[in-house]
C-alpha cells in the first residue's frame, strides 16, 4: 500500500534531480513525466530510496532515479568510494581495477566508473572487453590494487544491472568499509560534486597476461591429472548463457587438458537481452534446457552453464537411466567437497567454509574426514573475510553456497565459476576413470553420510510495496515463530538479527557470534532446518528447507528420496499458506 509520506519523499528527491544543473536534459524530461503522472507508482519505485550496498553491492533496475542504476547513481557510488579510498589511504598512489559483464550498458557504466576514479587522481586498470567477475578479484591481487569494481547484476533478469565493489584483498566490501562508502556517498549533496571528466593518462588497459596467470593458478590446484589425461576426450557440454564465461571457461578446460568441450552455439554470443532464456540463471532448468538437450543428443559426460558474470555454475549429470538432470547447489557442493577432501593431504590447519543456509551434509562430510567446516553469513564477502582473518595460521581449502557459488583455493576471493567448471570436469574424468559416474558418487555419499535433501521457496515482492511486505513477513516469523513444521516440533531457534539462539527444550539462550543479519533459522526434533531471509540482491524473501534421513543402501535411494520430497512439500505448503 502506497502512503502519502512515501510519495512525498519520492517527489522531493525527484525535484532535487530537476533542480540539479548537472543532470542532463533527457533525464530531466523523464523525471518531469514521472512527476506529472497521476499514478505515482513508477515515481515512488524510482525515487523512494537510494540504492544501498547489500550482499552483492549496488544492484537495481536500469533507469532514471535514485533507486535505479544510471550514470548518476553509479557516479555517486564511485565518487563516494574514491573519497573513502583517499581518506583511508592518504598520500598513497591508489590503484583500482574496473571490469564489466555482458549486460546492456555495462561497458558504458564501466567507462563512467573508470573516468570518475581517474578524475580523482586514482590509477585505473580497465579490462578492454567483458570478462568474468572472478578475474577482477584475481586482478586486484595480481596488480596489488587497493580496490576494484565490476559492473554486473549477476544472474538477475535483463532489466537489472549493478556495481560490485571490492577491497584490496580481492573480496567484496564488508563492514565497516561498505557502510563507510555509503556514508561518503550520502554527504554528496549534488551531482556537481562528482568528477565525471576522466584523466586518460591514469587509465591503463589490462592485457592477456592476467588471464594466463589465472589459468596457471587453477592448474596448480586441480587433482586427478592422470585421470584427466586418460579421459581427456570426454564430452563436456558448456553454455555461457550469453555471458562472459565464453571468454574463459572453454580455454581453462583446454589448458587443464580437456579436448572435447562442445559449446552451445545459440547461447555463445554475449548479449544483455539474453534472447534464448527467460532468465540467465543456471539455477533454473529452463535456462539450461538447450545445454541439457545437447548433452542428451551427444551422450555427454557432464553439462555446465554459467551466469552472465560467471560467478555461478549449474551442473547437469546423467542418472542411472541415462537421463540428464540438474544438480542443485547443495548436491554439487557436497560432491565437490567430498572429491577435494578425499584428495587432500592431511594437515590439521586445513579448513573449508560454507554459508549458514547451505546443506549440513557438507559439515557432516568434513567432520568425518577430519577437516573443520566454518559457517558464515550468506555472501562470499564473509567467506573472504574469514580467509583474511585466518591466513597467518590456517590453510583454506574451498568454500561454497547453495546458490551455485563455489571457490577453490584463495587466489580469487569471491565465488568463481571458471575454476569451478575446471573442478567439475576433473571430477567427471576421475569418476569415469574409476568406472563410475558423478551420480554413483552422489549415492555413495548419501549412503556413507546420510541422505540430505533441500528445497527453496522464493516469494517475489517488487517495489516499495514489496519491500514493506517482506519486512512484515520477517517480523511475523520473528515475533510469532512456528512451534512445529509438518508435525516436527521446533527445538532450536536462531535469530541472527538479535544474535540470539534459544534452546526451546531447556529455555537456555546463547549468543550467536556472527555479524548481525536479518536471518531466522529453526531446527526440528527430526533434524530438519528451515531458514528465512530477505534476499540482499533481489526483491524477494527466501525460505530454505533441509531434511534428512539415513540411506541404508543404494537400492533404497528412490524410496527415501520420495519420503524426503514429501516432507519438503508439506513444509513448503505450511510456509506459503
Amino acid at each position: 500500500m502506497i502512503t502519502m509520506d512515501l510519495e512525498q519523499k519520492a517527489r522531493n528527491v525527484a525535484q532535487l534531480w530537476m533542480d540539479e544543473p548537472s543532470v542532463d536534459s533527457e533525464t530531466k524530461k523523464t523525471v518531469a513525466a514521472m512527476l506529472a503522472d497521476t499514478n505515482p507508482k513508477l515515481l515512488i519505485d524510482s525515487f523512494y530510496k537510494n540504492l544501498e550496498f547489500g550482499t552483492g553491492g549496488l544492484r537495481g533496475i536500469m533507469g532514471v532515479g535514485a533507486n535505479c542504476i544510471n550514470q548518476y547513481t553509479i557516479g555517486s557510488a564511485t565518487q563516494g568510494l574514491s573519497n573513502y579510498l583517499k581518506k583511508t589511504l592518504p598520500g598513497e598512489d591508489i590503484k583500482v581495477v574496473v571490469g564489466y559483464d555482458s549486460r546492456n550498458n555495462s561497458k558504458t557504466i564501466a567507462e563512467v566508473t573508470a573516468n570518475v576514479f581517474s578524475a580523482n587522481g586514482i590509477t585505473v586498470y580497465l579490462f578492454p572487453e567483458l570478462r568474468p567477475t572472478p578475474l577482477l578479484s584475481f586482478a586486484i591481487r595480481h596488480f596489488k590494487c587497493h580496490s576494484g569494481v565490476v559492473i554486473t547484476a549477476s544472474h538477475n533478469p535483463k532489466e537489472y544491472n549493478g556495481y560490485k565493489a571490492y577491497w584490496s584483498d580481492g573480496a567484496q566490501l564488508v563492514p565497516p568499509h561498505d557502510k563507510n562508502v555509503i556514508a561518503e556517498v550520502n554527504v554528496i549533496k549534488g551531482f556537481g560534486q562528482i568528477k565525471f571528466e576522466g584523466d586518460p593518462t591514469r587509465i591503463k588497459t589490462i592485457g592477456p597476461e592476467v588471464e594466463q596467470a589465472y589459468y596457471e593458478a587453477v592448474k596448480k590446484l586441480i587433482p586427478g591429472k592422470e585421470s584427466i589425461k586418460a579421459q581427456s576426450d570426454i564430452k563436456i557440454v558448456y553454455s555461457s548463457l550469453h555471458g562472459t564465461g565464453i571468454t574463459m571457461v572453454p580455454e581453462c578446460l583446454k589448458q587443464i587438458g580437456f579436448s572435447n568441450c562442445v559449446v552451445v552455439e545459440s547461447q555463445k554470443e554475449p548479449d544483455g537481452n539474453f534472447p534464448t532464456v527467460e532468465s540467465p540463471n543456471p539455477e533454473e532448468r529452463s535456462a539450461m534446457q538447450q545445454a541439457l538437450q545437447m548433452a542428451t543428443d551427444l551422450n555427454a559426460e557432464i553439462v555446465m552453464a554459467t551466469d552472465p558474470d560467471t560467478d555461478r555454475v549449474g551442473i547437469g549429470i546423467q542418472n542411472d537411466k541415462g537421463e540428464f538432470f540438474l544438480l542443485n547447489g547443495n548436491q554439487a557442493f557436497a560432491l565437490m567437497i567430498w572429491f577435494i577432501l578425499k584428495n587432500l593431504n592431511n594437515d590439521p590447519r586445513h579448513y573449508i567454509a560454507k554459508t549458514i543456509v547451505t546443506t549440513e551434509l557438507v559439515d557432516t562430510i568434513a567432520k568425518a574426514l577430519g577437516v573443520e567446516c566454518v559457517n558464515t553469513l550468506t555472501g562470499f564477502k564473509y567467506i573472504a573475510e574469514l580467509i583474511e582473518e585466518r591466513e597467518k595460521d590456517r590453510l583454506f581449502v574451498a568454500a561454497g553456497e547453495e546458490s551455485y557459488g563455489y571457490m577453490v583455493g584463495d587466489f580469487v576471493r569471491d565465488k568463481d565459476a571458471v575454476s569451478a567448471c575446471a573442478f567439475f570436469a576433473a571430477m567427471a574424468a576421475v569418476a569415469k576413470d574409476q568406472g563410475k559416474s558423478l551420480y554413483d558418487w552422489l549415492k555413495d555419499i548419501y549412503v556413507e553420510f546420510g541422505f540430505y535433501k533441500e528445497g527453496l521457496v522464493n516469494l517475489v515482492r517488487k517495489g516499495a510495496d514489496g519491500a514493506a511486505q517482506i519486512t512484515a513477513m520477517m517480523e511475523q516469523f520473528r515475533n510469532n515463530p512456528p512451534a512445529e513444521f509438518n508435525g516436527e516440533k521446533v527445538i532450536r531457534a536462531l535469530d541472527y538479527k538479535t544474535s540470539a539462539e534459544k534452546n526451546l527444550r531447556t529455555g537456555e539462550q546463547t549468543e550467536i557470534r556472527m555479524p548481525k543479519s536479518d536471518v531466522l533459522q529453526f531446527y526440528t526434533e527430526a533434524g530438519s532446518k528451515i531458514s528465512v531471509r530477505p534476499s540482499g540482491t533481489e526483491p524477494k524473501i527466501k525460505f530454505y528447507i533441509s531434511v534428512n534421513e539415513k540411506l541404508p543402501n543404494r537400492e533404497q535411494f528412490e524410496s527415501v528420496d520420495k519420503i524426503l520430497s514429501t516432507r519438503i512439500q508439506q513444509i513448503e505448503k505450511q510456509l506459503t499458506q
